[in-house]
């Protein structure tokens, strides 16, 4: 009977199945605990992120630049969507107290108006279901701030954050310029042109969002959004 036997160049013999079955095993068992460990700082470093907003201060931001950093629930952004419908419709029903026949709403504003609630709400226990807020025009004149409208997102519960949305009236760009233009041509052909224009109001894309929580004391949050 004979029998052949396997040697490696340095004299050793090469590890049995059972062993580099064993060695896989060994290493995919690490690679998985790595992923674990990894997950895990991902997740703390998002929580920072989401939560650890500096009270007190004033921030300037792009709302974009949000998108990335958090995640909402489709059910958050549909009360959003809710929430931006019941604050167009209290602008729409404000002319009277804001002293203009017809107020204009840009959509880039209202689609800043819900990222910006979303990311305020990401934090609270109850979601923007706990929001209050108090719906603000600044009119830039000495009667500056207007207070439109009180919303409860859910009367339901009791709110757990307060917001007070402070909207602007457009000071620069093409309306102002369209309105002096107007204004400047008095003519009796433009005259009832002139009255319309003069009667109407646009609001400003940037706003102002402030933030306190109402189960803790001293925490503030300004941000300026565009």
């Amino acid at each position: 009977m004979s029998f052949s036997c396997n040697h490696s160049l340095d004299g050793s013999f090469p590890p049995s199945p059972a062993e580099d079955r064993g060695s896989k095993r060994l290493s995919w068992g690490s690679l998985l605990q790595r992923l674990t460990e990894l997950k895990g700082i991902n997740q703390r470093v998002t929580a920072d992120q989401c939560c650890g907003s500096e009270t007190g201060s004033l921030a300037d931001m792009s709302l974009s630049e949000w998108d990335s950093t958090f995640f909402c629930d489709p059910l958050e952004e549909t009360l959003a969507t809710e929430v931006v419908a019941t604050i167009t419709q209290s602008l729409n029903n404000a002319s009277h107290i804001l002293g203009c026949s017809r107020l204009i709403l840009p959509d880039s504003l209202l689609h800043s108006i819900s990222q910006e609630l979303l990311h305020l709400a990401v934090c609270e226990p109850c979601g923007l279901r706990g929001a209050l807020i108090d719906l603000c025009v600044d009119r830039g004149d000495q009667a500056s701030l207007c207070t439109v409208d009180q919303i409860a997102v859910d009367a339901t519960l009791v709110p757990t954050f307060h917001v007070t949305l402070v909207l602007r009236l457009e000071s620069s760009g093409l309306w102002p310029k369209v309105q002096r233009l107007f204004k400047g041509n008095r003519s009796p052909q433009t005259s009832a042109t002139y009255l319309g224009h003069q009667n109407t109001l646009k609001l400003s894309t940037s706003f102002r969002a402030i933030k306190r929580k109402l189960y803790s004391s001293g925490e503030l949050l300004i941000e300026e959004c565009s």
